[in-house]
């Protein structure tokens, strides 16, 4: 037993080094040689990493049915190439911020989000794993919104460390998500702005709803907390432009069942925030996470039904 903690350690410290000089890397080259290693890499990953190429390949065949083989094929291989430009974003975010974030990132539908934060009881946004959604993040609080954002700690506390420094020097403010509760609903109370993925299965208060024609497990907590509060919930996304820009788009804010404590009123608001998200991820297939395991739970399982 006293071996398998020493080679855990040891497995941990090689990865955190390797992505320290990696990012030293990155943040040291040119961007486009930089995104262009990356995306290298990428490619890579989809060649020699089976279980992740064909766990992209079987969801991407589920999600897509009317297409071919060969298309799968391809959607799954830029799904690699993209994760790969967007990681290169992420890291260069502090560059970003120095240099000015209005040349790398412009934003579609910025009236919806103001005209909801004017009511001045808050904006719940809800967005997902999609594009760089850290730049998204980064580019509302440089530009004068209150924003938090709430995560889940990284299983590496060095790791986890440089994310909220990452978020915090872009002008965010960093919610744990376990114990965040009281801080998310005095953010809103405030008429901040509070920011949350909510495309992945985890160990959260969720509902079932559909996600790409199956049932998945989708965080409901933050609905039921905005709707209580009388806050806006507001869809939105960011997607990587060929030209190598970022777009942001901002929807109107979803027109929510009134809140009666019912659970069927719950899971079709839920749903509604769940159509939001894949209306995003089609607009752009390749730029969603579709390595997670999104469909794992379901309510007939023991997992789900302990949720």
């Amino acid at each position: 037993m006293s071996g398998r903690p020493l080679r855990k350690r040891i497995k941990n410290d090689a990865i955190y080094y390797t992505v320290r000089v990696l990012l030293q890397i990155v943040t040291l080259l040119p961007e486009r040689v930089a995104c262009g290693a990356l995306v290298l890499l990428g490619r890579l990953v989809f060649r020699v990493a089976r279980r992740e190429r064909e766990r992209v390949l079987r969801h991407l065949r589920s999600a897509f049915p009317e297409k071919t083989p060969g298309q799968i094929r391809a959607m799954a291989r830029q799904v690699f190439v993209d994760l790969g430009n967007n990681a290169c974003a992420a890291i260069r975010i502090p560059h970003y911020v120095r240099n000015g974030l209005d040349r790398y990132v412009r934003i579609e539908g910025r009236e919806h989000l103001d005209r909801a934060l004017a009511r001045g009881k808050g904006v719940l946004a809800i967005t997902g794993h999609i594009g760089c959604w850290e730049l998204m993040a980064a580019w509302f609080a440089h530009n004068g919104y209150q924003l938090a954002v709430v995560g889940r700690e990284l299983y590496d506390p060095r790791f986890d460390a440089m994310l909220v420094s990452l978020r915090q020097g872009a002008g965010m403010v960093n919610f744990n998500r376990d114990g965040a509760a009281r801080k998310m609903l005095r953010w809103l109370r405030n008429g901040g702005m509070l920011g949350v993925l909510i495309d992945q299965d985890t160990g959260v208060e969720s509902e079932f709803v559909t996600f790409f024609g199956r049932l998945a497990k989708t965080p409901s907590a933050p609905v039921v907390l905005a709707q209580r509060l009388g806050a806006a919930v507001v869809p939105m996304a960011i997607h990587r432009q060929q030209d190598g820009r970022h777009v942001i788009t901002v929807m109107p804010e979803l027109d929510l069942i009134p809140d009666d404590g019912k659970r069927e009123t719950r899971i079709a608001n839920v749903q509604k925030c769940s159509d939001a998200i894949e209306a995003f991820i089609r607009m752009h297939p390749a730029q969603w996470v579709w390595m997670h395991e999104r469909w794992k739970s379901q309510p007939e399982s023991k997992e789900s039904r302990k949720a």
